[in-house]
């Protein structure tokens, strides 16, 4: 069942369009990978989801409502939660904080809930040993999981992420891989924009390829990978190759 319905999805900045018609549907309990060159627009369309910008055409419907002109907060308040593909944590608060932070802003928790949640999503993530430190002390895959555990204090049904794994090392990919699986056994849908094929390939259900403003393709992660259209305009090789 789709809970994230995306149709004729396009903005342009000038004369610059840089998405013309993005269509898409997220299940329930999936995990949707989007590649794409650098330039096609992923982190324009997060933006757009998430209400931080406002299309020029098309339709974004959540849980069946029509979200398309709904605030950042309003769509948060709904279900709707992401991360960015550099962490902005509040630096001179600690881990333990900035996740109290998301729990009663994003919500509306009391300060006692929040408490709770933040101590129960720090083991979650992997971050209760550092749960004092501020988070400007953090390392990068610290940051980065601290990313997923603001995200994850709003009460998600939705989770948007922006190449958390972008940065890592091979075996800490596989440790945000490992969170990514936990979060879909607990019934969280994720869209995820990656440049790092290894997670689209071990950590999604279905892959689309986002280039020169459309949905070139979507289908399994596998057989998008290898596909024609993919070689051609996201690994760079001629068509007549």
């Amino acid at each position: 069942m789709s809970i994230l319905s995306v149709s004729g999805l396009a903005i342009s900045f000038g004369s610059n369009q840089v998405l013309r018609s993005v269509n898409f549907e997220l299940n329930e309990s999936e995990i949707l990978g989007v590649i794409g060159p650098n330039g096609a627009g992923k982190t324009v369309m997060l933006d757009i989801l998430t209400g931080m910008m406002k299309p020029s055409a098309g339709k974004v419907v959540f849980l069946g409502e029509d979200i398309t002109h709904k605030t950042v907060n309003e769509r948060c308040r709904l279900g709707l939660g992401r991360t960015f593909q550099i962490p902005r944590p509040f630096e001179k608060l600690t881990a333990y904080e900035n996740v109290m932070v998301g729990g009663i802003y994003g919500d509306h928790l009391s300060e006692r809930e929040a408490a709770h949640k933040a101590t129960d999503i720090l083991e979650f993530i992997g971050l209760r040993e550092k749960a004092g430190v501020f988070a400007g002390k953090l390392g990068l895959l610290e940051r980065k999981r601290l990313e997923i555990g603001v995200a994850l204090a709003s009460n998600p049904k939705v989770l948007l992420f922006d190449e958390v794994a972008g940065g890592l090392t091979e075996s800490e990919v596989a440790e945000i891989l490992e969170i990514v699986i936990k979060l879909k056994a607990g019934g969280i849908s994720i869209v995820w924009i990656e440049h790092v094929l290894k997670t689209m390939v071990e950590g999604t259900d279905r892959v689309m390829c986002l280039a020169e403003g459309r949905d070139l393709i979507c289908g399994l992660p596998t057989e998008v990978m290898a596909s024609k259209e993919v070689a051609e305009v996201y690994l760079g090789a001629d068509e007549d190759e």
